[in-house]
C-alpha cells in the first residue's frame, strides 16, 4: 500500500513538472513556425543592422502605407504586456488587446487557420526574443482607411475565424501542403488578386495578378506551373533560380531566403503536393 502511494505521488511531481512546460508550448518548433509563417519580413525593417522583429517595414498599398510593428516582448514598444490569450485574439479574430480591429495588411484573413498548438508554440518562441524599445511607426493611411471601425465591415464580407480544417478524401500531405500555403505561408495575401475593397477574389485563388505594391505576382495553380517538374519547383523554392537561370522578384527572393528555404522536406513536399492538387486556373 505504502509502495502504491509513493508511486502515486512520484507520479504527481513528475507531471506537475511536465505539464507547465507542455502548456508553455515549444520555443523550437515555434521558432520553425515563425520561419514558416514569413515573421521576420513583415517585423524588419529593410536596412542594413535592423534588428529582427522589431517593426518598421512599410507595406505601401492602394489605402496608404503600412508599418510592421515591434513584436518582441518589450513592455512598451512591443507586447510584453499581452498575454497569450491577446495573442490568440490578434491572430484568430485580427483584434488588439484593447478590442478594436486590426487592419488586414495584417494576415490574420490566413493566420486565422493556425491551429490552436501552432500558436502556442509561435507565441513561447515570441516571448524568448530580446525586448526592444524601438517604438512603432503609425500607419499612413488614406482618409476613412485609417478608421478601424470600418474594418468591422470589411470582416462581414471578407473574413471568416477559426483553425484549419482538414479536407477529407485527399491524401495527407496535400492536407499538410494546403496547411502551410492557406495558414502559416499566407500565399494567397499576395497571389490572389482583390477587388477595389482590398477584398480577395475567392475565384481566384493563387491565379495571380496585382499584388502588393502593385507588383505583378504569378499564377500558382498548375496553369503556372504546368512546365516546372517538381525538382525545378523544389530548386525554385530553396535556392532561387528559375529552370532557365533566372532569379525571383525583391519580395519572391525574400520569402525563398527566410521562408521556404527554411523548410523541412517534408513541409517542401507537402507544399508543392498541394499546388499540383490545385484546379488550373487562367492567367
Amino acid at each position: 500500500m505504502r509502495q502504491a502511494i509513493q508511486s502515486v505521488a512520484l507520479a504527481w511531481v513528475l507531471w506537475s513538472w511536465i505539464a507547465p512546460a507542455s502548456a508553455q508550448g515549444d520555443t523550437k518548433r515555434g521558432e520553425y513556425l515563425a520561419k514558416a509563417g514569413g515573421c521576420l519580413g513583415c517585423h524588419t525593417e529593410e536596412k542594413e543592422g535592423a534588428v529582427p522583429y522589431t517593426g518598421g517595414r512599410a507595406l505601401k498599398t492602394p489605402f496608404g502605407t503600412f508599418f510592421g510593428p515591434n513584436i518582441t516582448p518589450h513592455q512598451q514598444a512591443g507586447i510584453g504586456r499581452w498575454t497569450e490569450a491577446d495573442f490568440v485574439r490578434a491572430i484568430r479574430h485580427g483584434r488588439r488587446p484593447d478590442g478594436a480591429n486590426y487592419f488586414p495588411a495584417f494576415p490574420y484573413p490566413s493566420f486565422t487557420n493556425i491551429t490552436d498548438n501552432d500558436l502556442r508554440d509561435l507565441w513561447a518562441f515570441l516571448r524568448t526574443l530580446p525586448a526592444s524599445s524601438q517604438a512603432n511607426r503609425e500607419h499612413d493611411l488614406w482618409f476613412v482607411f485609417g478608421w478601424r471601425f470600418v474594418v468591422t465591415a470589411w470582416k462581414w464580407f471578407f473574413f471568416t475565424p477559426g483553425p484549419f480544417v482538414n479536407v477529407q478524401g485527399v491524401p495527407d500531405i496535400v492536407n499538410r501542403g494546403a496547411y502551410f500555403v492557406q495558414a502559416l505561408g499566407h500565399c494567397g495575401e499576395c497571389h490572389t488578386p482583390r477587388n477595389f475593397l482590398g477584398g480577395p477574389k475567392r475565384s481566384r485563388f493563387l491565379a495571380g495578378g496585382k499584388g502588393p505594391e502593385d507588383k505583378d505576382v504569378p499564377n500558382l495553380t498548375p496553369t503556372g506551373l504546368k512546365k516546372w517538374s517538381d525538382k525545378e519547383l523544389k530548386d525554385f523554392l530553396v535556392i532561387g533560380t528559375t529552370p532557365d537561370g533566372d532569379f525571383p522578384a525583391e519580395a519572391m527572393g525574400e520569402v525563398i531566403s527566410n521562408t521556404t528555404s527554411q523548410l523541412t522536406p517534408q513541409d517542401l513536399a507537402a507544399l508543392i503536393a498541394y499546388l499540383r492538387s490545385l484546379p488550373p486556373l487562367p492567367d
